[in-house]
């Protein structure tokens, strides 16, 4: 079945002290537009977790931000040595310029480069195996999520190319209507003239006139693409498709309405176009 290109998906999860929060925001997009917002920890996977979400969310516009917060104890390291040689020069420059000795001098050893320093930390291949399997799961629920809106857009159309083929069948009876009145019209301008026709020549002309506004192939046409798309909903990542065949639908629409030469059929023209329009506007939502 369809699915739409809008979705939404969190997962949180524990792993090694930290709360690790995955959100994968998707909206309707002609190509991939993937933005990555992830914790610095995990820049060099971010090549790896582009390749899953292409593979997994294919097209539309995607944002993936993963939050990663510590949740034991943070790790510290202090060079006491060089905090000590820091301070015991700092301590003589004092004196030396005869700058009273205050402890001043001390919290501004705790400022001065790598005194203090928190230990780089990689990623362990434990902490990324969790990682990559939530972003998995996060993934799936974006497409349940799109599966679910594709479910709601399905029905849509498929009440609206309903509604388009039973107008349709409603066009016959102002079809026939048509040609007796086209008819009846000519003779009557006709008849009002001060000339002569011949009624033979004047039957061959009508015939010729009426097949050229004859919409019974258009009406054929229309049929089968609306059938098409029926059959084209029961398939997958269907939206260009459909596009496609909503074009052709419109198409045959607007010859019907170019031919109709009747008040009543383009009446029922404009209705249809309307509902054809509808489901143009919903199709840039579809994968």
């Amino acid at each position: 079945m369809i699915k739409s290109m809008t979705g939404f998906g969190k997962s949180t999860l524990n792993c090694e002290g930290k709360t690790i929060v995955i959100e994968i925001r998707a909206l309707n997009s002609k190509q991939l537009d993937l933005s990555v917002r992830i914790s610095p920890l995990l820049r060099e996977k971010e090549n790896e977790m582009r390749a899953l979400i292409v593979k997994e969310l294919e097209r539309g516009k995607i944002e993936m931000n993963i939050y990663i917060e510590k949740t034991d104890s943070p790790t510290v390291a202090i060079d006491d040595n060089l905090a000590k040689a820091y301070f015991n020069e700092l301590t003589k420059l004092s004196k030396y310029v005869n700058n009273p000795v205050n402890t001043d001098i001390f919290a501004q050893t705790l400022h001065l480069p790598d005194v203090i320093s928190t230990p780089k930390e990689e990623v362990s291949e434990n902490l990324w195996n969790v990682v990559f399997a939530g972003i998995m799961t996060t993934c799936d629920a974006v497409n349940r999520f799109r599966e679910e809106e594709g479910d709601t857009l399905s029905a849509d159309f498929t009440y609206r190319i309903q509604l388009i083929s039973s107008m349709i069948k409603e066009i016959t009876p102002f079809e026939n209507n048509r040609k007796v009145e086209l008819k009846k019209k000519l003779i009557e301008s006709l008849e009002n003239l001060p000339l002569k026709y011949d009624p033979n020549r004047l039957e061959q002309e009508l015939i010729f006139y009426i097949e050229k506004l004859d919409i019974t192939e258009e009406k054929i046409r229309l049929c089968k693409h609306c059938e098409y798309f029926l059959d084209t909903l029961k398939e997958t990542n269907a939206g260009k498709k459909l596009g496609f065949i909503v074009q052709e639908i419109g198409r045959e629409i607007n010859t019907i309405g170019s031919k109709a030469n009747d008040f009543n059929i383009q009446q029922i023209v404009v209705l249809m176009k309307d509902e054809a329009e509808k489901i143009k506007e919903q199709l840039v939502n579809i994968l």
